[in-house]
């Protein structure tokens, strides 16, 4: 192990995993293209559950383009981007229930089966993102930030789903903005998990061995 100085550890970069590369190249490519689908969706089916899910695909395909940026910088810097990446995900969440509110108010009823193709389509995508990050998801903060989008994604894609078979036995928008908030929550959750796993990182000095710290749900 080098040797620690100052604010952070070693100038030396720490190895990369190839096969944490190339699953990370997957991700994206696989998010980017769910955003595109869901957004499409999530309009034509004035969904907020699938808008709200389109947007955290796009965050995610950001959240892996920014993770493979910094597979190869010190573990301090990966500490700090993932302060970046975890206060992102809190804006998320906080969009998201900002979201289910504007449409109660508006009183919009999505349209079911739209909703349940595109649901089913998103969480087979994500089960296959989950299942190649599975093995990294006790990694460092930038690693676990990357894991813990994915399993958010798995639980929203279930949601929706639910949602859509709400909206069509009830004939009302209200277990689509349910699940909306639920989402919400789940994202400020796991924000407050991985910044504060980055904050205990980058306060001892990001040491290349892995510190653990509880997932509070």
């Amino acid at each position: 192990m080098a040797d620690c100085c100052g604010g952070g550890c070693s100038t030396g970069k720490p190895p990369v995993d190839p096969r944490y590369r190339r699953v990370l190249w997957i991700a994206l490519v696989v998010n980017f293209a769910m955003f595109g689908v869901e957004l499409a969706g999530g309009w034509a089916a004035g969904s907020v559950s699938l808008l709200a899910d389109a947007v955290d695909f796009f965050g995610d395909a950001a959240n892996y383009g920014i993770s493979l940026f910094v597979l190869g910088l010190a573990p301090v810097w990966r500490s700090r981007t993932a302060l970046v990446k975890g206060a992102t995900m809190g804006a998320y969440g906080a969009f998201v229930i900002g979201s289910a509110l504007w449409h109660l108010a508006s009183g919009v009823v999505p349209e079911a089966q739209t909703m349940g193709v595109i649901g089913v389509a998103a969480l087979a995508a994500n089960a296959l993102v989950a299942a190649l990050l599975f093995a990294f998801r006790k990694g460092d903060a930038n690693m676990r930030s990357v894991w813990l989008c994915t399993r958010n994604d798995m639980i929203g894609n279930a949601a929706v789903l639910l949602a859509a078979l709400g909206v069509w036995q009830s004939g009302t928008g209200l277990p689509d903005l349910f699940v909306a908030g639920v989402m919400g929550v789940l994202g400020l959750s796991a924000a407050r998990s991985v910044i504060n796993q980055a904050r205990a990182e980058i306060k001892a000095g990001a040491p290349d061995s892995v510190l653990t710290v509880e997932l509070k749900r």
